[in-house]
């Protein structure tokens, strides 16, 4: 209550002489709220972050918003911020996200994708070394700590056999060396449906506060091994390619040939869903957002078909199986 008092007192400063009403636009998976202001006097509405700053860092929101909208891209522009108090005043991207679209008529799931993989181009063309943080092992060894603090030991209440540790342990090593193999480029870090909004220019980009310089296809994965909706592995393969081509195309880094780009993405796309797999329980436990943990299942399934198809992963695949063993000895179910 004392934050919203805040915010409005701050609405009131920058719009004195107007009528305007707030309500909740959105609220996503860490401490920002998301609200919308609709004016009486006009039609424009603004969208304004809550964004506690003890818990939150507006800056890099802002940094992040003006280098996409450098790169040509629909990204709210930031017309006011009161960085003490962490709010910011938005342009208004709408109200339907596109997974809410694909959700209600997934006919349109080739024409949305078109759309994302040419901004996705646009976005790492504008990729400049030293300008966001670095993707680096100390941070994709972080995100994958997660995994076993959080899913195993948390959620599952299982604790790893010494074996099972080293083999983890192994697996990790394989997949940060695969990850950090690959060309750099500006990486959303969760470029997903979720995130990406129907609007004109099309899409409108949001939740882009995260964004690094790292492995050229992490958002091509997010993109297709979403964590809200799944689509046929052939669909999936149809919408890289097309990223793919074009990106060469364009003159990114991406390798001429196809195969060695696909396993690419795969492992790094498995390095985010094991990582996926602990940020979903940690913002059940720790923050009490429970409604995340529902879709656990379909990373596990990300996870066991990325391993089916290498042979290096097998030790990944048992451990896995262990797992689910283990839980079902218990009258559990792997989720």
């Amino acid at each position: 209550m004392e934050r919203t008092l805040a915010l409005q007192a701050w609405l009131g400063k920058l719009f004195p002489t107007q009528k305007w009403r707030i309500e909740p636009a959105s609220a996503d998976a860490s401490f920002r709220r998301y609200f919308r202001v609709s004016f009486a006097a006009r039609s424009a509405s603004r969208i304004v972050m809550d964004a506690p700053p003890q818990k939150e860092d507006c800056r890099p929101f802002i940094q992040v918003a003006e280098l996409l909208r450098r790169a040509g891209l629909n990204a709210p522009e930031v017309l006011a911020q009161d960085l003490r108090q962490g709010f910011l005043l938005l342009t208004d991207l709408g109200s339907t996200t596109y997974l809410a679209a694909l959700h209600e008529d997934d006919t349109r799931a080739d024409t949305l994708f078109r759309d994302a993989i040419d901004a996705l181009i646009a976005w790492q063309l504008a990729s400049r070394p030293h300008v966001l943080p670095a993707y680096d092992h100390a941070l994709l060894r972080r995100e994958l700590d997660l995994f076993p603090e959080w899913y195993l030991a948390r959620h599952l209440n299982l604790v790893l056999a010494p074996g099972q540790s080293e083999v983890l342990e192994q697996m990790f090593a394989l997949i940060l060396k695969s990850n950090l193999a690959q060309p750099q480029v500006y990486v959303h870090r969760d470029y997903m449906p979720r995130n990406l909004m129907l609007s004109a220019p099309n899409p409108g980009i949001l939740d882009f506060q995260d964004a690094v310089y790292g492995p050229i296809s992490y958002d091509v994965a997010s993109l297709v091994r979403d964590a809200f909706i799944s689509w046929e592995e052939e669909r999936a393969l149809d919408w890289v390619v097309r990223y793919w081509d074009l990106a060469r195309r364009a003159g990114l880094p991406v390798g001429s040939d196809f195969g060695d780009f696909y396993r690419d993405l795969e492992w790094i796309g498995l390095q985010r869903h094991l990582k996926v797999l602990g940020i979903f329980a940690r913002i059940n436990y720790r923050d009490g957002k429970p409604g995340y943990v529902a879709d656990t299942p379909r990373f596990v399934g990300y996870v066991r078909a990325v391993c089916r198809r290498y042979n290096a992963l097998s030790p990944l695949a048992r451990l896995f199986d262990d797992i689910e063993n283990q839980q079902a000895t218990q009258g559990k179910i792997l989720q």
